[in-house]
């Protein structure tokens, strides 16, 4: 491993420490290195909040400012060009005296988009490109997958028994196990948004929320088309922004928004529309076996992770039917075992 990719792969340590507080933003971390030593280190840490780039400069010892512009700035994301929350990165890089960047991967975002890079090298700063190029841009895959292809990441959740059950229509049927449920929260403040259907809302009254998990909770999308859903539910109780999508949207409801969508149009679709123009990047489907097979069958979804309890047996709905799917991991969590598939190239 070169020393660009050793430092690089410190960026995406640092940039990993910002999942769940960062969103809509991309995590970032950044290094600042003298002669093989790092003299400063940050990250991305709340949305709103201080870059990566601001984090690192900030962090080096009265005793090494001096040797800021004698270093070489390491950044798993092309420094920002524009005025968001916070200043331009690119301006604070030039204003330091900083004359070598390397960067991870290029910027997607139409405001950033190649403009940091031509305004460093403007600047006469030297900028090396593409360090570790893939493993930057997947940590960010929902930001770049919102960006480069305009809808939302879309990640399938479900637990199912042994034998393949995910449920009981009788009665709630506990699958996976305290290991693979605090896993299932760190799954949720990844997230911008999570979706569950009306049978799920009406049978498990499910928060949604993230409990057992450092981060902020998801925003609740709920698939309630002929609304059937009581108020007295979870899903109504205010805590975080819940947006219901329906065929008609009732008055007087409280604490919830209503999104209508068209009967004659596919409903998956045009719930990636309704987040695209809600701005929600990432989607984890947690719902029952019936919403989650809409969109496998539709072909919406990027990438699924099954939890499959491989010491319990049960009757009751069997677990939805993922094809043109392709296993690229697994972990075991004591007695649950969770794969990780994706789509197989079309």
């Amino acid at each position: 491993m070169n020393p660009h990719q050793l430092y690089m792969h410190r960026c995406l340590q640092l940039a990993a420490l910002g999942e769940g507080f960062v969103a809509p933003n991309p995590m970032v971390g950044s290094v600042l290195v003298h002669n093989g030593r790092i003299i400063g280190e940050g990250y991305h840490q709340q949305y709103g909040k201080a870059h990566a780039e601001v984090n690192c400069i900030n962090a080096v010892a009265v005793a090494d400012k001096h040797l800021i512009p004698l270093s070489t700035l390491y950044v798993s994301l092309e420094p920002c060009a524009h005025y968001g929350k916070t200043p331009p990165c690119a301006d604070l890089v030039i204003t330091s005296g900083i004359r070598k960047v390397v960067v991870g991967c290029r910027d997607p975002f139409y405001a950033v988009d190649g403009k940091g890079i031509e305004i460093l090298q403007q600047a006469g700063v030297e900028v090396v490109m593409n360090v570790l190029e893939e493993e930057c841009i997947a940590l960010n895959k929902r930001f770049f997958t919102f960006h480069q292809q305009k809808r939302p990441y879309i990640t399938l959740k479900w637990a199912q028994t042994a034998n393949g059950v995910i449920g009981n229509p009788a009665e709630r049927l506990l699958i996976s196990n305290a290991y693979s449920n605090r896993f299932v929260h760190q799954l949720r403040s990844s997230n911008m948004a999570i979706l569950a259907g009306t049978n799920t809302a009406l049978q498990d009254d499910p928060q949604l929320n993230v409990r057992h998990a450092p981060g902020a909770s998801p925003v609740r999308l709920i698939i309630d088309l002929h609304n059937k859903l009581p108020q007295h539910l979870h899903l109504f109780d205010g805590s975080q922004r819940t947006v219901i999508f329906t065929y008609s949207a009732p008055a007087g409801v409280a604490n919830v928004e209503y999104y209508v969508l068209q009967k004659e149009k596919p409903v998956p679709a045009q719930i990636v529309e309704a987040c695209v123009a809600l701005q929600l990047q990432s989607i984890l489907i947690e719902g029952g076996a019936k919403t989650l097979q809409f969109f496998i069958d539709a072909q919406l979804w990027d990438e699924a992770i099954v939890i499959r309890n491989t010491l319990l047996y049960a009757e009751g709905i069997a677990a939805p039917a993922l094809h043109s799917a392709s296993l690229f991991a697994t972990k075991q969590l004591d007695t649950d075992l969770i794969s990780y598939y994706k789509q197989k190239e079309r």
